[in-house]
């Protein structure tokens, strides 16, 4: 049994809340794509297909966690995670193409190239991508000051530009049978899916205009942990779970040949990391006050999760 089980009551009111953070996501994002028939047809459509239905909206769960607890209202905060969705949804759709993992499933769905064509695909990715910007640059849709419009927007370029989550696709494209050490391949970990969970927690604490610099210190090392955290767990459900439970095929780091954690460390040591990880994450929880206790959740739910 894991160390990170909890109790029922408390399993309950994290699991609601989760929900509640997905349905605002969802509603969220909805407002904030295009309405159906808009030209192009096609690329509004691919874009509408990649970001809403599905997906467990972690990372827009941790805006708006971080900014909750910093005071911001919901409202204020359903752009900036809106903006990370589409970004993450970006990234999926040019992840499952046949010049990267080439996967055909995602989140229990064809991949937006197959539901579409590559072509479409790659332009929906790039497109969802310019909307994230635009969105956090408005004065409409993100009514904060212009010194954190243009914070947020910094945050988010650098979490998914070379040094981020562009950088850290490249090193695992090139890592394909090669034999990584733990060093390297949590390096490549914290650039790839790391940056932006991080970049979530950032986004939230700045779009409350309240947080000091060391209490945004202190959101992005929870939230590192948190990350590196989230893809251990991820290397290890790819290894347990059938395609079925992931919604994605399972196994491709192994047909690919890629370095992992179960790989290097073994089933329970990975495990036992993730566990650690989401130990020092809550540890940096305690400087911020006690409205912390979905955010402590949501680094257990993230080691104990079974998809």
């Amino acid at each position: 049994m894991s160390n990170f089980e909890s109790d029922g009551r408390q399993s309950e009111g994290f699991e609601s809340a989760w929900k509640d953070y997905a349905r605002r996501t969802e509603d969220a994002l909805t407002e904030r794509l295009a309405d159906d028939g808009q030209v192009p047809e096609s690329l509004h459509s691919a874009m509408k297909y990649a970001c809403l239905g599905g997906g467990k909206r972690f990372r827009a769960m941790m805006v708006y966690a971080c900014g909750q607890l910093a005071g911001a209202k919901p409202e204020r905060l359903d752009t900036p995670a809106s903006a990370i969705e589409m970004v993450h949804a970006y990234s999926l759709i040019h992840d499952d193409l046949p010049a990267m993992d080439d996967d055909d499933l995602r989140r229990g769905r064809p991949t937006c190239h197959i539901k579409f064509d590559e072509a479409t695909a790659i332009l929906a990715g790039d497109a969802l991508q310019s909307r994230a910007f635009e969105l956090l640059a408005s004065a409409g849709w993100n009514p904060v000051s212009d010194n954190y419009r243009a914070q947020m927007v910094e945050a988010l370029a650098r979490a998914i530009g070379a040094q981020g989550m562009a950088g850290g696709q490249v090193i695992d494209m090139q890592s394909a049978g090669i034999n990584l050490t733990v060093e390297g391949l949590q390096g490549m970990h914290e650039m790839k899916t790391g940056a932006l969970i991080e970049a979530s927690a950032v986004l939230g604490g700045l779009a409350s205009e309240s947080l000091s610099s060391n209490s945004i210190l202190k959101l992005s090392g929870y939230a590192r942990r948190v990350g590196l955290a989230f893809q251990i767990t991820d290397d290890v459900l790819d290894y347990i779970s059938s395609s079925e439970q992931l919604g994605k095929r399972a196994g491709a780091d192994q047909r690919m040949n890629k370095s992992t954690y179960v790989s290097i460390l073994g089933l329970q040591q990975a495990r036992e990391t993730a566990e650690n990880l989401a130990s020092q994450a809550i540890e940096f929880l305690d400087a911020l006050g006690d409205n912390t206790a979905f955010l402590k959740q949501l680094a257990k739910f993230v080691v104990s999760r079974s998809y």
